[in-house]
């Protein structure tokens, strides 16, 4: 009796814990848990074709192999989970698949619900798409996706887009700096790791590295924790802009 009393439940394992004992070698575990999310990769990969998909299409096979591929690189340092970093390199993927699938080609695509579609045969809707409007239409929703994403990361470090706007550099030199700033600071695995986890900016520390004051680095200290952030995680289009900048 006093064993049921003072028996302790078990914890629940996460799923980031279960990727590290993958990580580590469980081959069984990674079987059992790519099994277990076939679901959220029929999902994810019909949201890029929009059309029902089928565990016998290619584009599922892309999807498997895109969702162990995110696995083995998950690390929590990129500041996602495990399911919205998949989903970025399960998109990136398929779309990749279908670029080389259809290059210099149109394609159909039915852009109805498969359900609707059995009960009024004959009502289906397709649109021939270009492949440039197609890849269009896909990184658009990509760039959205991926800016919602930023945006609640943003909100975990007490920060809005807002608040960037209001505090980014008004010079093209002075942004520039503070980017640099942000990329010393991401290159270097000790102050990563206290903007990550303490969610704060290591002023004392990136002070002795960088060319800049510590007046300047506390003034723009909302855009460089943002820029950090973007350089940390898997942020496609974001790298793209900061690339631009850096290129003027």
């Amino acid at each position: 009796m006093l064993s049921l009393l003072f028996k302790t439940k078990k914890k629940k394992r996460t799923l980031e814990e279960t990727v590290l004992l993958v990580q580590n070698g469980d081959q069984e575990l990674l079987n059992h848990l790519i099994d277990s999310y076939k679901p959220f990769i029929a999902k994810t990969v019909s949201s890029v074709c929009r059309r029902y998909i089928y565990e016998s299409d290619d584009e599922f096979s892309i999807g498997l192999i895109a969702f162990n591929e995110a696995i083995e690189k998950y690390s929590p340092d990129r500041g996602s989970s495990l399911l919205s970093f998949s989903e970025v390199i399960i998109k990136r993927r398929v779309i990749d698949y279908i670029r080389k699938q259809t290059k210099d080609q149109h394609i159909s695509i039915d852009i109805t619900n498969p359900l609707q579609e059995e009960e009024s045969p004959g009502t289906v809707i397709v649109n021939e798409l270009s492949l440039d409007e197609f890849h269009k239409q896909n990184d658009d929703q990509l760039r959205k996706e991926e800016i919602l994403h930023f945006q609640k990361v943003l909100t975990s470090f007490g920060l809005s887009f807002s608040d960037l706007v209001e505090n980014s550099p008004k010079h093209t030199d002075a942004r520039i700096s503070a980017i640099q700033t942000a990329k010393v600071l991401v290159a270097n695995p000790e102050l990563k790791e206290i903007l990550l986890e303490k969610k704060r900016l290591p002023i004392k520390q990136l002070e002795s590295m960088v060319k800049v004051s510590r007046k300047t680095i506390e003034r723009n200290r909302k855009y460089i924790i943002a820029v950090a952030l973007i350089l940390s995680s898997d942020y496609v289009y974001m790298k793209n802009y900061i690339k631009g900048v850096l290129d003027i």
